[in-house]
């Protein structure tokens, strides 16, 4: 590991692996017919895609790009799920006509499926996006408090009822519902209300469906938090209370919860200065790197030092990367001063890191996978001339 170029990824994919079982081994214990889909946009590096679809994950997508890269890495329609807001239309009506999981999110994409094959669609799959008031479940707990989200059709304003009885008119068979919900916890309590507002729709409008898609958003491979198997088990001991949806297939849609916690951030220290009032020590990565919108408060992180730790003298030294923004600073440390040559790893920064990071001073840093006691390179570092060429 003290050979590779840094900054650089790496994806320890014993811990990605782990993950990965655990999940399906606790969903299919529960619903052996359920699917479990990839999200794409917490990690589209490629070779991350071709991993777990090796593992027979499904493709969660959420735009026309999303669902061209899925279809370029190998997987069919009838392996992807397809969601998002602005989907495009050439794409959604392949995905619907080809049998892929398609939820609905828009008025804009009810009217599209009229232009649908019509003895294709009536063998297709289509959800319902819907829309709820996350906060009165859960509050303090929704992204968005009172404003709402912004996705899907209203349960409360009855614009989701609009939209089923939409599908009804035209003898369109609504397969499944769609519930994914943004929350700054990741509590239990959420998917509880997740299922008990799919138990309610389900009453309310007596509806036969083939699935409920209940998201992702899950914690994975943080200690002291809920695991899969809580998760599971709380959107299960509703579902069972209600008989339509006691042998319902369920959708899961993990991305942070899999490869979130499998990814490391290596950075080596190339610079210390004094200044009057503080102790800089400069590293080689950058916060746009791992925190694109810098917004984190706090990382997991450790040190390998180059020599071994002498003396007992703390130093308060901060933490910067190579931009030339001032707020390219990481964290304050108070300990034994960090010199030129030792490394800082920053741990589970897997999520949103990647697909998130600009080509902001220095190109895109080189990504390697740890497998098997081998280090493979998964992407190479850009450079300018496939820069230009782009």
């Amino acid at each position: 590991m003290r050979e590779l170029q840094t900054p650089c990824f790496v994806i320890r994919t014993q811990q990605l692996d782990s993950l990965v079982e655990f999940c399906k081994r606790e969903f299919y214990k529960i619903w052996p017919e359920g699917i479990v889909g990839y999200s794409f946009k917490t990690n589209n590096l490629p070779w991350v895609i071709k991993y777990l679809k090796e593992k027979g994950l499904w493709a969660e997508v959420v735009s026309s790009d999303e669902y061209q890269l899925a279809k370029a890495m190998g997987y069919k329609a009838d392996n992807i799920i397809f969601n998002g807001p602005v989907k495009g239309k050439n794409e959604f009506i392949e995905a619907v006509e080809e049998g892929a999981i398609v939820n609905i999110d828009s008025q804009r994409e009810l009217e599209w499926l009229l232009e649908c094959n019509i003895d294709k669609i009536s063998k297709s799959k289509i959800g319902l996006r819907v829309n709820f008031c996350l906060e009165d479940f859960c509050p303090g707990e929704s992204q968005e408090g009172e404003e709402d989200g912004r996705f899907g059709f209203s349960y409360e304003k009855h614009e989701l009822k609009k939209a089923i009885e939409f599908l009804a008119y035209h003898n369109i068979p609504l397969s499944g519902i769609h519930l994914h919900c943004s929350s700054k916890t990741r509590s239990l309590n959420v998917y509880k209300a997740i299922a008990s507002i799919a138990d309610q729709i389900v009453r309310d409008y007596k509806l036969s469906l083939s699935y409920i898609d209940i998201g992702g958003g899950f914690f994975g491979g943080v200690a002291g938090k809920p695991t899969f198997k809580e998760y599971f088990n709380e959107v299960n001991n509703i579902f069972l209370s209600n008989p339509l949806l006691k042998n319902i297939n369920v959708v899961i849609e993990p991305g942070m919860s899999l490869i979130g916690a499998s990814v490391d951030y290596l950075t080596t220290v190339v610079d210390t200065k004094i200044t009057k009032n503080n102790f800089f020590v400069l590293l080689d990565g950058s916060r746009v790197h791992i925190d694109p919108l810098m917004r984190k408060k706090c990382y997991t992180f450790h040190i390998e030092r180059e020599k071994s730790f002498v003396g007992t003298k703390n130093v308060h030294q901060i933490l910067c990367g190579f931009t030339c923004m001032e707020g390219d600073r990481f964290f304050e440390l108070n300990e034994q001063a960090l010199e030129v040559g030792d490394r800082v790893i920053f741990e589970k920064v897997g999520a949103y890191t990647m697909g998130l990071s600009p080509q902001f001073i220095e190109f895109y840093p080189p990504v390697y996978a740890e497998k098997n006691g081998q280090i493979i390179l998964a992407r190479k570092k850009n450079t300018a001339d496939k820069f230009i060429g782009e």
